[in-house]
């Protein structure tokens, strides 16, 4: 049985999963409150008077990396709570012995079922973010300066955060993996708030609070390059001095160097759950 064998296995799996089902929700939902949101903000009175086109595309501009924060959110919790299952789950029902009683190697089987749920996630992420562009350019006519790159890097996010949930579950519950997962997700994001406002007053120790927790888990150093992919160049000069604290808005694209301990990172975490997944007893 081959790794690739067993990610068709994997998708078809997840595809039975009632999260499938939840995230199609979620994602219809916020499609639909975003398209009336935008349609709105042309001639939306403000204090300086009627919105005009190019002040509601400036405006669509930030807010799609509000809708978009969302979206990667969705991904995060969905490709969480589907990776834990994956090993604890099978593990923990007998599921496994099915494959594992095979001459199959575990590495086969992990690299399989990780490479399934990373084409899910990509899938999803490329998907629900072409039709947030759609939505936002019919409304408003916004389109995002560079939006294969925000998405590439928005799937790298996606990648990163069900690498680490695969870790979790090949040592705690599934359960307990996913909520780990999506928690340390979150706990990052607010630390790059946390150190973005830092770095707006002059503290260095506050912003290295932020630039430590991106080097530990690197998903919100890929949502601030995919957000500043997404962004129009106007809306920085817009904003003034200090607009690195605004946590909707990011100042520059990603290092090379960023980019490569991200790649580092994911092969380290997947050779972690690698070696913790053929110790552990089936």
């Amino acid at each position: 049985m081959t790794a690739l064998t067993v990610a068709g296995l994997t998708l078809r799996e997840a595809s039975r999963r009632r999260v499938i089902w939840a995230l199609a929700a979620l994602t219809v939902v916020l499609l639909a409150l975003s398209a009336w949101g935008f349609s709105k903000l042309v001639g939306l009175n403000s204090d300086l008077g009627t919105m005009t086109s190019g002040e509601a595309r400036l405006v669509a501009s930030i807010l799609l990396n509000l809708i978009m924060f969302g979206m990667s959110l969705i991904a995060a919790i969905g490709t969480a709570f589907l990776a834990g299952p994956t090993l604890a789950g099978e593990v923990e029902s007998g599921q496994a012995l099915a494959i594992l009683a095979r001459p199959v190697r575990r590495s086969h089987v992990l690299l399989g079922k990780w490479l399934g749920l990373v084409s899910f996630g990509c899938g999803y992420v490329l998907l629900a973010g072409i039709a947030q562009f759609l939505v936002v350019r019919a409304t408003v006519g916004y389109w995002p300066p560079d939006p294969a790159r925000g998405l590439a890097l928005l799937a790298g996010e996606t990648i990163v955060l069900l690498t680490l949930a695969l870790l979790l579950s090949s040592v705690v519950s599934p359960m307990a993996s996913g909520i780990i997962a999506v928690g340390l997700f979150g706990a990052t994001w607010v630390a790059g708030i946390v150190g973005a406002l830092g770095g707006a007053l002059g503290n260095d120790g506050v912003e290295r609070v932020g630039t430590v927790s991106r080097i530990l888990l690197p998903t919100d150093g890929l949502w601030r390059g995919a957000m500043n992919a997404f962004q129009d160049p106007r809306a920085l000069l817009q904003m003034g001095e200090g607009q690195q604290g605004f946590p909707f808005l990011s100042e520059s694209p990603l290092t090379s160097t960023y980019l490569m301990w991200a790649v580092v990172w994911i092969a380290m975490i997947w050779g972690l759950t690698a070696l913790s997944f053929m110790r552990r007893d089936v």
